[in-house]
């Protein structure tokens, strides 16, 4: 074998110089000579490889994670039920993970709406859903965009005269850190068939403040739409949530609500009257009100394994 290698790695370029015979090889039928004859050729390779950020290789969740299934549940197998609203504030201190500007849950669950990955349903109370959030109607992306920016009256101009015309309404921006509660919906059931009591979320609703015909916000806040919940959970179990603890953890947003790593306070609860906790307490009374059908609760589930 006679001949040069020469590689020229900042030029991408292999040279070979001579002729290089191999060993004879078989191929099945006959014996063959490899034979690699003068000349240049151009190594294929990336530009630019970039380095491992750190000494370790993190799973893509988005790739290799799926919800956890539900066990099934027959309406013959309940031996209690209660709906639940209960409200998730981002800005108190156990929650501020899930507005991290790294990985908002809001920007989440916007980026499925707007991929058409989950469905935002209206929630205007009507004759048939007094509550709204009865998955009744769909909004398109649009509407559904245009429920979470601000909106002002702007006057339209004549541009030869000068004067008004005509007022329009024109939707601002929409800016996530806006969104600071969260309202879910859900179903706390006791199955005597596995003898458990545990809650099941069916739907998740970003708040935002209601405007007064004269533009004032008030304190009170309203659902912009609702997502129903068991549909966007192969979207929440694809997305890291942000810990602030550890970096390892690896807890998706699913994990975030299956584990009830959260804090939340309860708006109301499935009654004969329908009425919500502010229908009849003000002020600190509300979250004492709630904290007291939480107990209660609590209480149904510990009174089961009293002998």
């Amino acid at each position: 074998m006679k001949g040069t290698f020469t590689v020229d790695s900042l030029n991408t370029l292999f040279v070979v110089d001579g002729t290089w015979t191999s060993e004879r090889s078989f191929n099945g039928k006959e014996y063959l000579n490899s034979v690699c004859e003068p000349g240049r050729f151009t190594i294929v390779k990336p530009a630019f490889i970039r380095p491992l950020d750190g000494y370790y290789r993190k799973s893509n969740i988005a790739n290799s994670t799926k919800p956890a299934t539900y066990a099934n549940t027959r309406e013959a197998d309940l031996v209690f039920a209660k709906r639940v609203w209960r409200e998730i504030d981002l800005r108190e201190k156990m929650n501020q993970y899930l507005a991290s500007p790294k990985q908002r849950l809001m920007d989440v669950l916007l980026t499925a709406v707007e991929k058409r990955d989950v469905v935002a349903y209206d929630p205007t109370s009507t004759k048939d859903d007094l509550n709204g959030d009865a998955f009744s109607k769909r909004l398109t992306v649009a509407q559904a965009l245009r429920r979470l920016a601000d909106s002002s009256v702007v006057d339209v101009i004549d541009k030869k005269t000068g004067e008004k015309t005509a007022s329009k309404i024109v939707a601002g921006e929409f800016n996530p850190d806006d969104i600071v509660k969260f309202r879910l919906k859900e179903d706390w059931l006791y199955d005597k068939q596995r003898g458990i009591f545990e809650p099941r979320i069916i739907g998740i609703a970003p708040l935002i403040k209601i405007k007064t015909a004269g533009g004032v916000t008030n304190n009170e806040y309203q659902p912009a739409f609702w997502i129903y919940f068991p549909e966007a959970r192969s979207i929440l179990a694809t997305k890291e949530a942000v810990n602030r603890g550890s970096d390892a953890t690896g807890l998706s947003f699913d994990d975030v609500f299956m584990k009830r790593l959260f804090t939340s306070y309860i708006i109301k609860q499935s009654n004969d009257r329908d009425e919500r906790i502010r229908d009849y307490a003000q002020g600190i009374d509300k979250l004492y009100e709630g904290e007291r059908q939480k107990l209660n609760l609590k209480g149904w589930e510990l009174g089961l394994w009293q002998y």
